[in-house]
């Protein structure tokens, strides 16, 4: 944005106006990082309640400093990031690979178990990823019009990046093509976060997770037969799905311009 925004559109800025389109927002806001004029104009547009609260938190600081700093505790409890807090999900979809992995070698008569847990392995870490139960941030989060489409794409990247390795090693290991079990991974990922923006990330990977398990795993493990969309010639619908995902979710990505706060 080369010019100043008008004050109108600050003020519906500043109290949350939905209408506003994500290219705007950011507009807007890279604009107020520059320009103290404009950032004058937003804290006169700031809701009486708002500004209240922005008092009270800043005489909390003045008192705060004033008293000087407490005694130093030193604690033993370690506290992890987002990161940390994902890294149990990921060594369950490492188990859960492994366990796979060692199924087929011991019963190479039964439909392969990699190829079935593969399109549903990522779904955990990228749940975990994205919701406020594992991120000490969310809250911070869930404010800055930013943390939208592409912190979410972001973080669905770092859990692919250290799930994809443990596919191709199960994969690798059991001889399957790549494509029978990274597409199916990606198409499932892609959904998660294309039904995301309706009901939340977290819950739609545990839907897809559970509907995919008792409508083709249970059954094909019951019936001892591979379903036909996991066979070799599936991987073109596959790839077909994913794209169709993906694009879905770059079509919605003014949807995701604030996170979901109220969803666990």
């Amino acid at each position: 944005m080369t010019t100043h925004p008008t004050p109108v559109l600050i003020a519906r800025y500043a109290t949350g106006d939905g209408s506003l389109d994500e290219a705007r927002l950011w507009a807007i806001e890279a604009h107020l990082e520059d320009c103290a004029a404009c950032r004058t104009l937003l804290a006169e547009a700031i809701l009486p309640r708002t500004r209240d609260l922005l008092d009270r938190v800043a005489d909390g600081i003045a008192v705060g400093i004033a008293a000087g700093p407490g005694p130093v505790r030193r604690s033993r409890t370690r506290r992890t990031g987002v990161a940390g807090r994902i890294l149990p999900w990921l060594a369950t979809a490492a188990g859960l690979m492994l366990v796979a992995a060692l199924f087929d070698s011991a019963f190479p008569r039964l439909p392969s178990l990699v190829l079935l847990i593969a399109p549903v392995a990522p779904l955990l870490p990228v749940a975990a990823a994205w919701s406020r139960r594992t991120d000490p941030a969310w809250e911070l989060l869930a404010s800055v019009p930013r943390a939208g489409l592409s912190l979410l794409l972001r973080r669905t990247l770092a859990v692919l990046a250290a799930v994809v390795p443990m596919l191709a090693a199960a994969g690798w290991w059991t001889e399957h093509a790549p494509v029978l079990w990274l597409l199916p991974g990606l198409a499932f990922t892609a959904a998660a976060l294309a039904l995301g923006g309706l009901v939340g990330v977290d819950r739609a990977a545990l839907v897809l997770a559970v509907a995919w398990s008792a409508a083709v795993v249970a059954p094909s493990l019951v019936g001892q037969r591979l379903p036909t969309i996991l066979e070799a010639g599936s991987w073109p619908g596959w790839m077909v799905i994913t794209v169709g995902l993906a694009a879905v979710v770059l079509a919605r990505a003014a949807g995701y311009r604030r996170l979901p706060v109220n969803r666990v």
